[in-house]
């Protein structure tokens, strides 16, 4: 039992001389280094100024109306309008007219166009529409043909334009943009919203 003692202090002394051991200690392993690290001061923020980024309104917008949007209208046309338009044999320029009592131009990008090509020979008549001179083309500067993402920004750039589309997801995002009229089909004639002055555009 003696000798059970003698080794149990040891242990004990050992123990505490490695609770004394300095934490830079050539002996001790990385993971049982502690090093004491200061804490950074919290900055004092009261006497900085605070700076709010607003996005900047559009001149065009006096509130939710917009100042820019009048006859000759400059529709921007998405893909599936088109495609919906011959599925439903709609003429698309006439039917924009009777739809907003004006005379109305629509405008095609070239991710449009880019997009109806690679639909195939299916959709060839869509693709003979949106090439009529009384179309008028914008050249885009990104790469690729997804023609979402390019309406929407165009329409954020300038606020002279109405999106003609039946996408959910576009028509969601269009939405958000004040001032900016989508047109859609609807019961086999074209509708508009945020014009209440328009043929067939829904009764707020």
């Amino acid at each position: 039992m003696g000798k059970a003692k003698q080794l149990r202090k040891q242990a004990n002394k050992f123990s505490k001389m490695k609770k004394m051991m300095s934490a830079r200690d050539s002996r001790l392993k990385e993971s049982e280094r502690k090093f004491k690290t200061k804490k950074p001061k919290k900055k004092d923020n009261s006497q900085e100024m605070k700076v709010n980024r607003v996005p900047q309104v559009s001149s065009a917008l006096f509130f939710q109306y917009n100042t820019q949007l009048g006859p000759p209208f400059h529709i921007l046309v998405d893909t599936n309008f088109i495609n919906f338009s011959v599925k439903y044999k709609l003429d698309v320029i006439q039917n924009m007219m009777d739809c907003l009592y004006a005379k109305c131009i629509p405008y095609v990008t070239d991710c449009v166009i880019g997009e109806l090509e690679k639909l195939g020979p299916k959709y060839k008549i869509a693709l003979r529409i949106v090439k009529d001179p009384r179309f008028e083309r914008i050249q885009c500067m990104h790469s690729g043909t997804y023609a979402d993402d390019c309406l929407v920004e165009r329409v954020n750039q300038h606020k002279c334009f109405i999106v003609a589309t039946c996408d959910k997801d576009l028509k969601r995002r269009i939405r958000k943009i004040p001032g900016v009229p989508i047109m859609y089909i609807s019961h086999r004639r074209y509708t508009i919203e945020r014009m209440p002055d328009a043929y067939g555009a829904p009764k707020v």
